[in-house]
């Protein structure tokens, strides 16, 4: 049986180098001439979390320290001469010696590793200490709230400090499983599933060109600094078999509408969609920005339908309906990739719905979107 030796110290750094620069398993593996699986064990063991960079404490003893103590107590010195060698207590170097073997059998080199050994012990998981908190923070993972969201709704429900926990730490708690907190069924509720974080990717391209479309550029003012309500942010969530989800998102509130589209086809999209608008407010229908997918060609009798202009991004700038695309991200929970639409009905789409207009978010100072656009539907009656 073939055996592959083990990764030297040099071999993680390139490894973590080349993770956080976007390299995937197999392109780390290739290059570092390992096999695959040797990649994976470590950067899951991580949570796909580079390990902070070691230091030595400024009061911790150095090998070169060590070496002078071992050459000491090997001359015949007292703990006391050694220590005034060094410019150390007796203390210290009382300590460290009984520590590591006594007078007769301490060596510097064996006493360094125990000491770099003994250095790597794990801080207490903040979690791990704080029960309630932690049943609190599993509680709304299977709710599929984010780990920012509980932490900002933490930080604006409680007063206690013992109650806030920031959402790094429910990241690492969750990835890094020798923590003990978080159980690693809750991975399946976080946004994209993962079970350690993965380095960020580009964004994919753009589509093709709208006959008559009116650029984004010609948007009004009002659109983008979200000051007014009613402009929407609109795409396709696609599925196996050319399944589709028309997704719809209020700029000011992020409020969410789900809309079944049995085809893809200009037409079927717009009479889902125009008959999805006209349930809302008047003042709620203003303007819809959409990508260039050629299932809004027919943005004409969509706007005559509607009385709501339809504006399209340039190619190739899905950032330019940034709150769609984020919600589509978060769709990814409910409709993961690969798997068919066609079999979800518009109650449960609505199920959906409800449940992410029920979710704080940040960027709304940890309100949800269903109150916001509440309160923006009372003061504009």
């Amino acid at each position: 049986m073939r055996r592959h030796r083990p990764l030297t110290a040099e071999d993680v750094t390139e490894l973590w180098a080349r993770w956080r620069g976007g390299a995937s398993l197999r392109a780390v593996a290739r290059a570092l001439r390992r096999p695959p699986g040797t990649i994976d064990a470590v950067v899951r063991t991580a949570g796909g979390l580079p390990p902070r960079p070691r230091r030595r404490a400024a009061r911790a003893l150095t090998a070169s320290e060590r070496e002078e103590i071992a050459c000491g107590l090997a001359a015949g010195r007292s703990l006391r001469a050694v220590g005034r060698q060094v410019r150390r207590a007796p203390s210290t170097i009382s300590r460290e010696v009984r520590r590591h073997g006594g007078r007769a059998a301490y060596r510097a080199g064996r006493a360094e590793a125990a000491a770099a050994q003994a250095a790597r012990r794990p801080q207490p998981c903040r979690l791990a200490q704080r029960p309630a908190l932690c049943a609190l923070v599993a509680r709304q993972l299977a709710a599929h709230w984010s780990p920012e969201q509980i932490a900002g709704w933490l930080r604006r429900t409680y007063a206690d400090p013992r109650m806030h926990v920031s959402h790094e730490t429910i990241y690492r708690t969750l990835f890094v499983q020798s923590r003990g907190a978080l159980r690693a069924e809750l991975h399946a509720h976080l946004r994209r599933g993962a079970a350690f974080r993965r380095p960020r990717r580009r964004p994919t391209d753009g589509r093709g060109q709208i006959v008559d479309a009116v650029s984004i550029r010609e948007r009004p003012a009002e659109v983008a600094d979200r000051a007014v309500p009613g402009h929407w942010e609109g795409d396709l969530l696609v599925g196996a078999g050319h399944s589709c989800i028309a997704t719809l998102v209020e700029r000011q509130s992020r409020y969410v509408l789900l809309v079944k589209i049995p085809r893809k086809e200009t037409d079927t999209v717009v009479q889902a969609l125009a008959r999805a608008v006209r349930t809302l407010p008047p003042q709620l229908r203003r303007t819809l920005t959409w990508d260039r997918g050629s299932e809004l060609a027919a943005h004409a009798r969509f706007t005559v339908a509607t009385h709501v202009q339809v504006y399209f991004c340039d190619p190739r700038s899905p950032w330019q309906r940034g709150s769609n695309e984020n919600t589509n991200g978060l769709l990814r929970q409910y409709f993961p990739k690969g798997q068919t639409l066609a079999a979800h009905s518009q109650a449960q789409l609505n199920a959906v719905a409800r449940e992410l207009n029920g979710r704080p978010r940040k960027t709304l100072a940890f309100r949800t979107p269903a109150e916001v656009l509440t309160s923006i539907v009372a003061t504009t009656v």
